[in-house]
């Protein structure tokens, strides 16, 4: 098995799609007027409306609910990438150094999920995610 996607549904799909470009710095694949894809080197994102819901199983996803998740990308430079975006995002931290040596930073996208960038720091975390 092989993790491809993580699907946000979103109110307002232009604005989520525009704050993924500009973290991510790839071009959304608008896929139909309601449903966007950014592929990552890792994964793709994808975003859709919320009148997508109704495709899948009515009120089974909801805009704004989500409070469990951190959707997390790994940067070459964390404290370079949270200068080109800390004054076009909501910041929910600071660069900060974690217990098990990643560097990281948090912001919100426009529906309320947080999205870190975090860069490993330790030679215990750059082997751990040597080659992915």
């Amino acid at each position: 098995m092989k993790f491809a996607s993580t699907r946000l549904i979103a109110s307002d799909i232009n604005s989520m799609v525009a704050f993924y470009e500009l973290v991510t710095g790839c071009r959304a694949d608008w896929l139909a007027p309601v449903f966007a894809e950014i592929v990552t080197p890792g994964a793709s994102l994808a975003i859709g409306s919320a009148e997508t819901v109704a495709l899948l199983s009515e009120g089974s996803s909801e805009p704004g609910a989500n409070r469990t998740a951190i959707l997390e990308f790994m940067v070459s430079d964390v404290d370079a990438e949270f200068a080109r975006l800390k004054d076009r995002v909501t910041v929910v931290h600071a660069p900060k150094d974690l217990p098990w040596g990643n560097r990281t930073v948090q912001f919100s996208d426009p529906e309320g999920t947080r999205v870190a960038l975090y860069t490993p720091v330790t030679d215990a975390a750059r082997r751990r995610f040597a080659g992915r």
